[in-house]
């Protein structure tokens, strides 16, 4: 056995290498994926009406900055709205008038929740739930409204009737 380690140490080395870097990136992408990011913060809720964007692992900003993470969403069974478990750093303590939107970085950037905070000196708890909430807007939707409405405010037959008189 010594004599096979002796003659092929340096494929044992790598191979060695190949689980050590394997590890490390299974390490990083659990840590920086927000699944493993409920430890160490505090979990709040918030209900909206539409989440078309934002999936688990999606960003929680305030002022543009990282504070937290997506940590769960589910369906309310009987509001029909997605609830969301937002996963907040502990660093970072919202007045519980606090307001949540979701917002995309651009037309083709990623969708994230953007946190506004609010006046009160009651600060947000774990557990509690952000009451002012706006969903995801349609971008495809209203672009579509606008390209099928621009122009004339009549139907183009009505308007070639108008024209012939």
């Amino acid at each position: 056995m010594t004599a096979l380690l002796k003659e092929h140490v340096a494929e044992a080395l790598t191979g060695l290498l190949v689980v050590l870097v394997a590890g490390w990136f299974a390490f990083y992408g659990w840590t920086h994926s927000g699944r493993g990011a409920a430890a160490n913060g505090y979990a709040v809720t918030a209900r909206f009406p539409n989440v078309t964007g934002v999936n688990v692992g999606s960003d929680v900003r305030v002022a543009g900055m990282k504070v937290g993470t997506v940590t769960a969403q589910v369906l309310d069974a009987k509001s029909f709205q997605a609830v969301l478990t937002l996963t907040l750093d502990p660093a970072v303590r919202l007045p519980v008038d606090s307001s949540a939107a979701i917002t995309s970085e651009g037309l083709l950037g990623g969708s994230f929740i953007a946190l506004a905070p609010g006046g009160e000196s009651d600060m947000l708890r774990p557990g509690d739930e952000i009451s002012d909430t706006q969903g995801a807007t349609d971008l495809m939707g209203l672009v579509g409204s606008f390209i099928n409405r621009s122009g004339e405010t009549k139907p183009a037959e009505a308007a070639a009737e108008d024209a012939a008189k």
